[in-house]
């Protein structure tokens, strides 16, 4: 498959106009938009939808002719167990919660690259995966 999975952390970075983030996320998504279609899955929809009050504001930010929408694949629940299970634990608590292990085991299993802030640690568990982020460019 061709295109671009986004992580939530790229999205919440421009609806929020991040402080930090936001130029580097509004670039790098025009970027990838320019090669290529963009995709979320229900795990990065949730999370996005968070901030917002109704569905119909979540589907203006995210609108589906902008941000296609995947079904996530059965086959990507074992590679996210398995590296989920391999993340450390620091102090008896895990600070990445399985769905982020869902966003790049999707990718991975769909050959998608993924757009993301959090390099480092999808470089460490998938480490086939093409990845589109901060400390790669």
């Amino acid at each position: 498959m061709n295109g671009t999975l986004v992580d939530s952390n790229v999205l919440l970075d421009v609806l929020t106009e991040d402080v930090r983030w936001e130029g580097w996320s509004s670039a790098a998504l025009e970027r990838c938009a320019n090669s290529g279609p963009l995709f979320v899955n229900a795990v990065v929809y949730a999370e996005v939808s968070i901030g917002f009050a109704t569905i119909e504001e979540v589907e203006e930010a995210l609108p589906p002719e902008s941000f296609g929408r995947l079904h996530l694949p059965l086959e990507a629940a074992f590679p996210a167990g398995k590296a989920f299970l391999r993340y450390p634990r620091r102090q008896g608590i895990r600070t990445s919660p399985l769905p982020d292990f869902f966003i790049g085991a999707h990718a991975a299993v769909a050959g998608l690259r993924l757009l993301t802030r959090d390099g480092r640690r999808y470089r460490t568990y998938f480490p086939s995966l093409e990845l589109v982020a901060p400390d790669t460019e």
